[in-house]
C-alpha cells in the first residue's frame, strides 16, 4: 500500500453529496468531451475512480473505462451505480497495480496524485501509467497549482472556500511540499460543524513533466480547464497531457 490515506465507508457514502459541484452536467460534460476524445477508439484506464464521478458517464460515452481504486467503500459506491462487466475495478493502489489490457488513455482527475504524499510514489505513478499505455497513448493528469503565490511572509494559511455550510483552508510545508486541506462542514441546522483534514503532496507542472520525461512520457499539451482554455501564470490548476512515443 502506498501512502495515500484510506477512505472510510462514512467519507465514500457522503462523497457524492459534497462534490456534487463537480458532478454537474457543465463540468462533467466538459470533462468526459475532452477523455473520450483522447481515448477515441481505444480502452480507458482511470487511476483512483473512486465513486465513477468521471468514470461512469465516460462510458455512457461509449468509452470503455476500467478503474483502480485503493478504497474498497468508494468502489462499493460506485457498483450500485454499474456492474462489474459495465466497469471492472480493481482494488490496489495507482502506483504499483497493474490490470490486464492495453489502454489508449489512462487520467488521473480532481487532485489525486497528490495523495500520493512522497516523490517517489508519484514518479512511480507516471511508470505505472506508462506501463498500462499502447503506443501512442495518452496519460491526463488534472491538478492544481500550489498556492504559495497567496502566502505572504510568516503565513501558512491559504482560504479556498468560505460558504455558508463550509470553510476551507489549506496549511503549507514548504520544506516538505505538502499541503493539508481543512473542511469544517455544517451537516444541520443546529450551528455544528464537522471537521476534517485531508493531506497532499503537491507538485509544480514542472516537476510533474520531469516525473513524466523518466517515464518516458513527452508532454503533449497543457490547459487550465477541461473546455481548453490556455494555461496561464494565474491559472489554479492545469489539466496537462503527455503521450507514449509511437
Amino acid at each position: 500500500m502506498t501512502s495515500s490515506e484510506l477512505w472510510d465507508r462514512e467519507t465514500a457514502e457522503r462523497y457524492d453529496a459534497e462534490e456534487a459541484e463537480t458532478t454537474s452536467p457543465a463540468v462533467l460534460e466538459a470533462t468526459v468531451g475532452f477523455l473520450a476524445e483522447l481515448a477515441g477508439d481505444g480502452q480507458a484506464l482511470e487511476f483512483a475512480v473512486g465513486t465513477g464521478r468521471v468514470g461512469v458517464p465516460l462510458r455512457e460515452r461509449g468509452v470503455p473505462v476500467t478503474g483502480i481504486e485503493l478504497s474498497e467503500h468508494m468502489a462499493a459506491v460506485l457498483r450500485r451505480k454499474v456492474d462489474e462487466d459495465t466497469l471492472p475495478v480493481v482494488i490496489g493502489d495507482m502506483a504499483t497495480t497493474v490490470v490486464p489490457g492495453e489502454f489508449s488513455l489512462v487520467y488521473l482527475v480532481y487532485n489525486t496524485i497528490s495523495n500520493l504524499l512522497t516523490q517517489d510514489e508519484q514518479v512511480e505513478c507516471f511508470r505505472n501509467a506508462a506501463r498500462h499505455l499502447r503506443p501512442g497513448g495518452r496519460f491526463v493528469v488534472e491538478l492544481g497549482v500550489p498556492p504559495l503565490r497567496f502566502l505572504p511572509p510568516g503565513q501558512v494559511a491559504v482560504p479556498f472556500d468560505v460558504s455558508e455550510r463550509h470553510v476551507g483552508f489549506d496549511t503549507v510545508d514548504p520544506v516538505e511540499q505538502l499541503l493539508v486541506s481543512h473542511h469544517f462542514t455544517r451537516d444541520g441546522d443546529d450551528g455544528r460543524y464537522r471537521r476534517g483534514a485531508s493531506r497532499h503532496r503537491y507538485a509544480w507542472p514542472a516537476e510533474l513533466d520531469l516525473m513524466a520525461r523518466i517515464a518516458g512520457l513527452d508532454l503533449e499539451r497543457r490547459v487550465a480547464d477541461w473546455d481548453g482554455s490556455p494555461f496561464a501564470q494565474d491559472s489554479p490548476q492545469h489539466i496537462s497531457v503527455w503521450r507514449k512515443p509511437a
